[in-house]
């Protein structure tokens, strides 16, 4: 990779998550200050005018908390996908993202959906599940650092909290698992390990006995001191 490459990868790393995380924050101004209520635009299940929200959730929030609650989580999980998995990053996040959406449109409760949740749940489980299954340990190191700093975030994907949209957090959950398992062999894999036979190895017979080759000149050495000793 040369370094015309290299600097496009260093740039876009923070660039997108935060051109992201300005955006939901730019909209949610917007609703603010000119007292609109973007909140008819997310996801209502199984209805026409409803399915729009499965590709305008993402950027709507109910409040401050809410918002700020999204946004670190979506700045740290979507940097390290897209340093760690670049050439699978923007398919997880618009293929994902849009998946999430509509998995919350089929399943959800018959209310307004809205957030950026169903993304951040989409890259914690992609990331956390394709480090554990390419068993690269890079990305094993990353999935236990994503855990730990993330891991409550799974009870989550049940309704144990009133007003949340359990629905679109394990919509997302279950995408980012998917397209774990579907992009397992793209990227950094752990590679098997070749055996390099050396000099030293060729010492050695297939039982492990010390069996060193006998060279050319020795070899003819050998035969002229039989002949020697025959005459």
């Amino acid at each position: 990779m040369n370094d015309e490459s290299q600097l496009k990868i260093s740039k876009s790393i923070f660039l997108i998550p935060f051109v992201y995380v300005f955006a939901i924050w730019f909209i949610y101004w917007v609703e603010i200050t000119f007292n609109f209520n973007f909140n008819k635009f997310g996801v209502f299940p199984r209805t026409l005018q409803g399915f729009r929200g499965v590709f305008l959730t993402h950027f709507i929030h109910g409040d401050t908390s809410h918002l700020f609650n999204n946004s670190i989580p979506l700045f740290v999980l979507l940097s390290s996908l897209i340093y760690f998995y670049r050439d699978v990053a923007y398919r997880v996040l618009f293929f994902g993202g849009f998946f999430t959406g509509f998995l919350t449109w089929c399943i959800a409760r018959e209310s307004y959906h809205i957030g950026a949740s169903g993304i951040v749940y989409l890259l914690f489980s992609f990331v956390f599940f394709s480090g554990i299954i390419k068993k690269h340990f890079r990305l094993v190191a990353l999935s236990l650092i994503i855990i730990f700093l993330y891991g409550s975030m799974v009870w989550y994907v049940l309704p144990i909290k009133e007003g949340v949209s359990w629905e679109g957090h394990l919509s997302g959950f279950l995408v980012g698992l998917v397209f774990a398992i579907v992009y397992r062999k793209i990227g950094m894999v752990k590679e098997e390990h070749q055996f390099i036979e050396t000099e030293f190895d060729a010492m050695f017979d297939e039982n492990g006995n010390f069996s060193p080759p006998i060279e050319v000149e020795e070899l003819e050495d050998s035969k002229a001191m039989e002949i020697k000793k025959d005459i």
